[in-house]
């Protein structure tokens, strides 16, 4: 497969290096996603996942290299609100839900474009609004308890509010950190068929140790080792690798 130029990918990493006290955390680190991609993610814990995550959001400069999303735009020029008004959602591993709202209300507070305090009060959901509320409780499994406190869900059920959360945004590209820890193998398997139906319209990348979970996306993989790429491929070429296996399968 031959690499793509920056500007028909969604996302080009080249040549990106990241520094901490002397500890490369990248290492010329290059990778692309294109369009409309489920892209998964694995290595070892140190190999410069996070630090990758945080180079596309913005929350981290890199020392070298280019950051380039939707074809032109320089992600290392622009800060971390910019970068998440652009359409760059970023799931952490650990949920964030407004607790004491209910499911529905997290949805309508996660909606897209800011509201001051004033005009908050005097909010109504239009219509559309409302559909795009529905559609996206219908895609994450959540209408049948739309109504329950968001602190009442199960921890794969917070997972998907979460995921539900950044759909609002409408962002292109929906960058997602380790999803299924600490899941349930019924709560795994319904959080890739999420994650393969939310990919048929929008770009998703999947940060993840689980390999069963990535065998079930049957996507392009990435391992990543000590800051760069060691291995791409489908997750049988990238498991029969024998470095991939060196340092991070075992034998």
């Amino acid at each position: 497969m031959s690499q793509p130029h920056a500007s028909n990918t969604i996302l080009y990493l080249d040549g990106v290096s990241v520094s901490f006290d002397g500890f490369k955390a990248l290492n010329e680190l290059s990778l692309y996603v294109e369009e409309g991609e489920l892209r998964a993610i694995i290595g070892p814990n140190g190999a410069g996942k996070t630090t990758m995550m945080d180079v596309i959001t913005g929350k981290t400069r890199p020392d070298t290299g280019d950051v380039i999303f939707n074809g032109g735009i320089d992600l290392t020029q622009l800060d971390e609100a910019a970068i998440a008004n652009l359409g760059i959602g970023r799931k952490f591993q650990k949920p964030t839900v407004f607790e004491n709202q209910s499911v529905f209300n997290n949805l309508e507070l996660a909606l897209k474009g800011s509201r001051s305090p004033l005009s908050s009060l005097l909010f109504r959901l239009s219509g559309e609004q409302m559909d795009r509320i529905n559609e996206v409780l219908s895609t994450i499994a959540l209408s049948e308890v739309r109504h329950m406190d968001a602190g009442a869900l199960s921890h794969g059920q917070k997972q998907w509010l979460e995921i539900g959360m950044l759909l609002m945004q409408d962002p292109n590209l929906l960058l997602v950190d380790e999803p299924v820890a600490g899941m349930t193998d019924a709560e795994t398997e319904a959080t890739a068929r999420l994650l393969t139906e939310i990919a048929k319209t929008r770009s998703v990348v999947v940060v993840e140790h689980d390999m069963e979970f990535v065998k079930s996306l049957n996507c392009r993989v990435n391992v990543l080792h000590e800051g760069s790429v060691l291995a791409e491929g489908s997750l049988d070429v990238v498991q029969a690798n024998e470095q991939v296996i060196e340092v991070y399968l075992g034998r």
